[in-house]
């Protein structure tokens, strides 16, 4: 996360280029989300590639760098506020007014509890989601 993404992105780039090239597919839909360090490289990647993926979900996430922005893909983020590995303070509660300041759509829930989301914070982040 240091100003460039490595063979996953470049992967991942050829996968979708293929697929579009393909099928008809409506990018609004098309979501990336991730737990912990995946939720920051899905919020880091997924702005950066906004013209690309919809709805970014990011549960815990503790970084938030991406290296460029691109459209303006709809943001769910949750967190602990006991999280002792990604502390709420250092990270969500930054991140959130950062993005709503910079005019994205974000939907944000704290719940009472550490680093892993509880069954109904999980579901209410895929409920969010427009399928």
């Amino acid at each position: 996360m240091l100003g460039a993404y490595g063979p996953d992105v470049e992967f991942l780039s050829t996968a979708l280029g293929r697929t579009f090239a393909r099928c008809s597919v409506d990018r609004q839909r098309l979501a990336i989300g991730g737990h912990s360090d995946g939720a920051s490289y899905a919020l880091s990647f997924g702005i950066g590639a906004g013209d690309v993926f919809g709805q970014i979900m990011a549960f815990s996430p503790g970084v938030m760098t991406p290296v460029a922005a691109a459209g303006r893909p709809r943001v769910f983020i949750s967190h602990g506020v006991r999280d002792p590995v990604m502390p709420i303070d250092d990270t969500s509660r930054k991140f959130v007014p950062r993005l709503r300041g910079l005019g994205y759509d974000v939907t944000y829930r704290e719940y009472d509890g550490t680093h892993g989301a509880p069954p109904e914070i999980i579901q209410a982040g895929f409920d969010w989601l427009k399928f």
